[in-house]
């Protein structure tokens, strides 16, 4: 789950005002399967890479080149102005940043005692944390909302229960990090919409790439991790997952996302959010050979149905939204209204 693209907002079934037809279907399959896969597997790709190289210096590093690529990448297709900040983009760009990749982060952290797709099914609850925020903010979410979320903790419990679950395979105080980072990746996204930012996507997602990476180097800095940056006894296959988690999850797989926001229907690529913890945990068992226990089978297919039901839900609310305001364009993440990764590290 890093910062999504925003989302423009439009009818469930159709892309934005003004924006190209819906694209030939194998072109909006390909670049799905890169989200699913792609995104799946950066869960496994942190744990790889804390194998040798510190947490948060690493995270830090990999949004700041990650960030600095999107931005070039931004600049090559439309000039120096595309990346222009203004100055309350450039405060929305910070905080916003320092949420969800300082939630991320804290991901790569917690990984170095967690498996990875416990980790995957921990932050697939930031879409019910997302709906908790609304509700604190005074929005409705009516009483299927209500009943996803009551849905998805009873799922989060099955898998904090002593026994063959998650806490059979990691210590309880890594499992309490992990669901504060979700708490955290999701109140970066409940605020996305709410300041201003970049309008577009990929410029948005490199300038909160660069300071929540900035963010991340600054507080591994001051949790003495420069002391563990030994370059020498960084692994082949660190490395390896490293940079895949920079050139895959985030630029490559950031810029299929982007695409798709503009060339596919909502509720397709709305279905991101609860494939790709399916791919972490297929990723992890056998890549990884990590043990998948029924409980945890139980607990993951209540999690993922009630990510289901949000998307769906969300994908209700704007379709209803753009109907009501046909004429107006309010953009909004698809991690911040309720259909995360996650991401999905990202």
């Amino acid at each position: 789950m890093t910062s999504r693209p925003r989302l423009p907002s439009s009818a469930a079934g159709a892309p934005p005002a003004g924006a190209p037809a819906v694209a030939r279907p194998w072109r909006v399959w390909g670049a799905l399967w890169i989200v699913y896969i792609v995104w799946g597997s950066t869960y496994l790709g942190m744990r790889v890479t804390v194998e040798t190289m510190p947490a948060l210096l690493g995270a830090g590093a990999r949004f700041v080149l990650a960030g600095a690529l999107l931005c070039l990448l931004v600049v090559v297709r439309r000039g120096p102005r595309g990346i222009r900040l203004r100055r309350r983009e450039a405060g929305g760009a910070l905080l916003v940043g320092t949420l969800l990749m300082g939630a991320n982060a804290t991901v790569m952290a917690a990984e170095q005692e967690v498996p990875s797709a416990v980790a995957a099914l921990l932050i697939a609850s930031v879409p019910l944390w997302v709906l908790i925020y609304r509700t604190l903010a005074g929005e409705r979410v009516g009483r299927a909302g209500v009943a996803a979320l009551i849905l998805g903790f009873a799922g989060v419990a099955l898998l904090l229960l002593p026994g063959e679950g998650a806490r059979s395979q990691a210590p309880l105080l890594g499992l309490v990090v992990l669901l504060g980072a979700a708490s955290v990746w999701a109140l970066g996204s409940f605020t996305s919409p709410r300041v201003a930012l970049p309008s577009d996507p990929l410029a948005s997602t490199g300038w909160q790439m660069l300071f929540g990476g900035a963010a991340c180097l600054l507080a591994g800095l001051i949790g003495g991790e420069a002391g563990d940056v030994n370059p020498g006894a960084f692994s082949a296959r660190s490395l390896v997952a490293f940079a895949y988690l920079v050139v895959f999850g985030s630029v490559i797989a950031f810029s299929a996302y982007a695409w798709l926001l503009r060339n596919a229907p909502l509720g397709r690529v709305a279905t991101y959010a609860y494939v790709n913890p399916v791919v972490a945990i297929a990723l992890g068992a056998v890549v990884l050979g990590e043990t998948i226990t029924g409980p945890m089978l139980a607990g993951a297919a209540v999690v993922v149905a009630s990510v289901a039901l949000v998307a769906r839900l969300e994908a209700r609310r704007r379709a209803a939204a753009a109907c009501e305001r046909p004429h107006r364009a309010a953009p909004e993440p698809v991690s911040g209204s309720s259909v995360t990764s996650v991401s999905q590290a990202g």
